[in-house]
């Protein structure tokens, strides 16, 4: 299992030589991946409730993802550039088709995409697409990058999406960049069981936000069975899990990286959020300290 952390934007805010400070020092670490999470917008709790709008207000720092790993790609070396989790119906297909190939041509490879539907209604209205067919869009546009990735030439025409005899030039060194799904949480709803459907039927890998437990071991149970259904090999569907060491002792979080391994992972990714911590300094000493702790 590769560990890596989850970019702490929020907290670290937008002055450049911190992102760079903090890139760095976690590929210097020896960290496997930087996961980064993407939102456009901000909705104002004034007038929009939520209750992720806690972390993503207007308020809240967040870079635009696809851009700063461009940035990401020139001022590191090895260390893999993971979307956690980028809103994709809420984007055009070919135009990040476009952005992830090149990416992944000025990392040498090192993209991983990690896409989900969202849940801020706002930021749909905003960009021009509908928030309604949002999860039923995204199986046809991964469809769509997967074609454009793979082919110098595509002709597709589905029910969104119309390519007459086109093609990405450069194509990405990944033929194709693997496909992440993130959502399916914990909770029990008819909802719910068509995203694990989705991503047993359509994911390279998931990207959860549950613990090692009980519960969640019986959720990843149910996607593998969902992929296995669908004709796949459910060992092959990669397992992202995700450690949050604010609030624990390092003696839990090495029993809950051991727990992450059981459940058969293949990526873990520590994020030191919610820490009361501030600024790059802090949260790579909290990096630091997680891999001294755990020997990672």
């Amino acid at each position: 299992m590769e560990i890596g952390v989850i970019f702490p934007q929020t907290e670290i805010g937008a002055d450049v030589g911190a992102i760079r400070d903090y890139a760095q020092a976690t590929e210097d670490l020896g960290f496997a991946h930087i996961f980064i999470a993407d939102h456009v917008l901000g909705a104002d709790t004034q007038f929009h409730t939520h209750p992720s709008l806690a972390n993503y207000s207007q308020h809240s720092v967040v870079h635009e993802s696809l851009t700063l790993m461009g940035y990401l790609a020139a001022i590191t070396e090895k260390v893999g550039l993971v979307t956690g989790i980028l809103i994709l119906p809420q984007r055009q297909t070919v135009l990040v088709a476009k952005q992830a190939a090149e990416i992944d041509v000025l990392s040498g490879g090192r993209l991983r995409l990690g896409i989900g539907v969202g849940w801020n209604q706002v930021e749909f209205e905003a960009l021009g697409q509908d928030f309604h067919d949002r999860g039923r869009r995204s199986a046809e546009q991964i469809e769509v990058l997967r074609a454009l990735w793979t082919q110098e030439v595509v002709d597709f025409h589905g029910r969104w999406h119309n390519i007459t005899h086109a093609g990405l030039n450069p194509l990405p060194v990944q033929r194709p960049i693997p496909i992440w799904l993130g959502g399916g949480g914990a909770g029990d709803s008819p909802l719910n069981e068509v995203v694990l459907r989705r991503i047993g039927r359509l994911a390279d890998g998931w990207c959860p936000n549950f613990s090692p437990d009980e519960a969640g071991r019986a959720l990843m149970d149910k996607v593998r069975g969902y992929a296995q259904q669908a004709g796949r090999d459910p060992a092959a569907l990669g397992l992202d899990g995700r450690l949050r060491t604010a609030g624990k002792q390092p003696e839990e979080w090495m029993d809950e990286v051991k727990s992450w391994e059981e459940m058969g992972a293949n990526y873990l990714s520590v994020e030191t959020r919610k820490g009361g911590l501030s600024g790059a300094d802090q949260h790579i000493d909290a990096i630091r300290r997680f891999k001294d702790a755990i020997g990672c």
